[in-house]
């Protein structure tokens, strides 16, 4: 499908973003069933919200407007919301500030997408549906493309304006037709209520709490109320972590929590745990304080996601099969976790070993720039180092770098896919319910901490 007709929107008129969220929702809804027919998504989990359907959706949503995208340079051709209004697309020039980062990432995919074979267009919707794909091996493309879409719905899906629509999205899937699918291509069928049917089901996520922080606690106050603040782990530099961890007696212990006890539930652990994390993480990435009073939401995610990584890589016990040491200097092991928390340790245990082996070949990579004589300015910015910075600018930025230096990216998007693994685990743990108990007042101290 070649993108051959040029944008027919108006040059130089921007677009209103609440225009554009409507729409954009208006796509969602139809993407989710679409993919509820196409069996990509069943029923059971767009009405319990499991898993990442948070990111999974919207990056549905992007990759079927790719395949309708008919401009060139690609353009996002619009739902009329009125059905008397005229064709429009959304464009670099329409284009509301906060969304051009978005609209740009997308854009860039969506001639390898036209590009892709039919083949290997489905399997692109499958591993964006955490399905496997149908190809062995899979192409390296596919997965570059899958990583850099579900990249940019994971922004989407930590804006609030997102959150507190999405139940609606998925509830209209769920109420379109009368089948669902389970996933592995049966369809069994669903006869309404009072002809002997199943209950409709209904969508039951719910958004975490509002970030509206009306009268923030003092600097200082804020510091010493927050979990771990009495006793700060000492600031981790960049390449800090290019060597073997410690053992356990010589790891950081997290302070003391002011609500944990010894006898706390395990989740509540992993919880205090990684809050006791966000007030070094803070003191570390001065831009956190600053995006904490530009983007309240987004701030507290992509803190959340560099305690969990701080954490994944100097508070897990090497060949302990995930352990952490948390607060009160607790070890937690995954066999002492209830069955239901169980995967999340296991992913922060991934999240670390994958973490290690990133740095390592990081280092690899300078060894090998020095040894061809090159100065150490001349080193190109490291995985790592990418991985930072898209936990705090997102996407766009990364494909900026991209841009700079385009024989340094690899075809799979690693550095992209790491990421997204860290905000994945970030919005799973934050959307459970142990961890919306305190998020607010968690983030009040955060946002303390940023005025």
């Amino acid at each position: 499908m070649p993108a051959a007709a040029h944008a027919r929107s108006p040059s130089g008129n921007t677009l209103s973003e609440k225009y554009i969220q409507d729409c954009f929702h208006s796509y969602l809804k139809s993407s989710l069933t679409q993919a509820k027919v196409e069996r990509l998504l069943d029923a059971d989990i767009l009405s319990s919200a499991e898993g990442d359907l948070m990111i999974t959706g919207p990056a549905l949503c992007l990759y079927f407007a790719a395949l309708r995208c008919t401009t060139n340079p690609p353009a996002v051709p619009l739902p009329r919301l009125d059905k008397h209004a005229a064709p429009m697309d959304l464009s670099a020039e329409n284009c509301p500030p906060t969304f051009q980062s978005f609209l740009q990432v997308w854009s860039r995919t969506v001639p390898i997408i036209q590009g892709f074979t039919p083949e290997h267009q489905h399997d692109l919707a499958r591993v964006i549906c955490n399905l496997p794909p149908l190809s062995t091996p899979p192409e390296e493309p596919v997965l570059g493309v899958a990583a850099d879409l579900r990249a940019v719905a994971i922004e989407i899906s930590q804006r609030r304006s997102f959150q507190d629509r999405y139940a609606d999205d998925l509830q209209a899937a769920l109420d379109s037709g009368s089948g669902s699918g389970n996933g592995n291509g049966n369809t069994p069928s669903s006869p309404g209520p009072g002809q002997g049917g199943t209950i409709p089901k209904r969508a039951s996520f719910v958004p975490p709490p509002s970030y509206d922080v009306t009268s923030p606690t003092s600097s200082a106050r804020s510091r010493s109320t927050l979990p771990g603040a009495a006793a700060p782990l000492n600031p981790i530099q960049p390449h800090d972590h290019d060597h073997d961890l410690p053992p356990p007696t010589s790891q950081p212990s997290r302070s003391r929590s002011i609500i944990l006890s010894p006898t706390s539930p395990a989740i509540e652990f992993i919880r205090e745990t990684l809050y006791a994390a966000l007030g070094d993480v803070l003191e570390r990435v001065p831009s956190l304080q600053s995006m904490l009073n530009q983007d309240p939401p987004r701030a507290y995610f992509a803190s959340v996601a560099f305690a969990i990584l701080d954490v994944a890589t100097t508070s897990m016990i090497p060949d302990e099969g995930g352990s952490v040491v948390g607060v009160l200097g607790t070890t937690l092991s995954v066999d002492e976790c209830p069955s239901e928390f169980r995967p999340f340790m296991l992913e922060l245990g991934v999240i670390g070993r994958e973490a290690k082996g990133m740095e390592e070949e990081d280092q690899l990579m300078a060894v090998e720039y020095a040894q061809r004589g090159g100065g150490m300015g001349e080193i190109p910015a490291t995985r790592m180092d990418r991985v930072k910075s898209m936990l705090v600018n997102g996407v766009g930025n990364e494909q900026r770098r991209r841009e700079e230096d385009e024989g340094r990216g690899s075809p799979a998007g690693r550095a992209v896919a790491f990421a997204n693994r860290v905000n994945g685990l970030s919005l799973a743990l934050t959307n459970l319910k142990t961890f919306r108990e305190r998020q607010e007042e968690v983030f009040r101290v955060l946002a303390g901490i940023g005025g």
